[in-house]
């Protein structure tokens, strides 16, 4: 379980400090899928960089399974168990997908179980098992393989930053399947996803808002969502393809 208290962040800008986050308040469960949205701007990229230990908060303190990970760094926090899930993954020249989802997993991997790894995010695992994670992979392909390493290293906390950014609408819906298949089997771990979108609003358990660096509404999906639709924070799919169906989505664009 994760707590969060009175966390604040200030970020220096050109213009001067700008509060992006101002004494947020949350818990983050076992055991649960949480989604958090809210406006472009309002600090839910923030709250998960600071959650994982990419940023240090101004402010506050986060308390994972009664330890105080305030000052720890981020690779005391993935020992710990937080996984996080980047909006635009890393590059590694040199080091092949079946070295990195061995990595993530902390052992050797067969190959039967590497290959769920990444049918689960959408890839042909032939495809890419052998192939280096550089820059001959598109930002989509990329994501979906870092994907499949945080779903490998089973963290007691996994937090994906926008994962549709960059996916296709047909591995999009892999995507979704994927979530759910973590859901049924998250145990004593949670889940924490950033998005706007209302497909993967639609199988949290609890809705985040966060609008101007406050909680504005927290909830069950059932409370919440409800107010959602319709609005930038839970955006339809495509209407060509019907409600709930995504299209690509790159740079913060629609494409159908």
């Amino acid at each position: 379980m994760i707590e969060i208290r009175n966390l604040a962040y200030t970020a220096k800008t050109e213009e001067g400090e700008k509060e992006i986050l101002r004494g947020v308040d949350l818990d983050i469960p076992d055991g649960r899928l949480i989604v958090v949205t809210g406006p472009n701007g309002g600090g839910k990229s923030t709250l998960a960089r600071l959650v994982a230990g990419i940023a240090k908060p101004s402010g506050g303190s986060i308390v994972f399974d009664g330890r105080d990970i305030t000052g720890a760094s981020i690779t005391e926090r993935a020992r710990l168990g937080i996984g996080f899930a980047f909006q635009q993954p890393v590059r590694f020249k040199g080091l092949k997908v079946m070295d990195l989802l061995a990595i993530a997993a902390g052992r050797t991997l067969p190959k039967s179980e590497a290959c769920d790894y990444l049918v689960s995010v959408g890839l042909c695992a032939n495809d890419y098992l052998q192939r280096e994670v550089n820059s001959s992979l598109s930002g989509g392909e990329l994501k979906r393989i870092e994907i499949a390493t945080v779903i490998a290293k089973a963290s007691k906390v996994s937090i994906f930053d926008e994962p549709e950014a960059g996916i296709d609408l047909w591995s999009f819906q892999s995507l979704i399947d994927t979530f759910r298949n973590m859901r049924r089997t998250i145990a004593d771990s949670s889940i924490v996803i950033i998005s706007h979108q209302e497909r993967i609003l639609a199988i949290a358990d609890e809705i985040v808002v966060i609008k101007d660096g406050l909680i504005a509404r927290h909830g069950p999906k059932a409370a919440v969502l409800p107010s959602l639709i319709g609005t930038s924070m839970a955006a339809p799919g495509c209407p060509k393809f019907g409600r709930g169906d995504a299209p690509v989505i790159t740079e913060g664009k629609i494409h159908a």
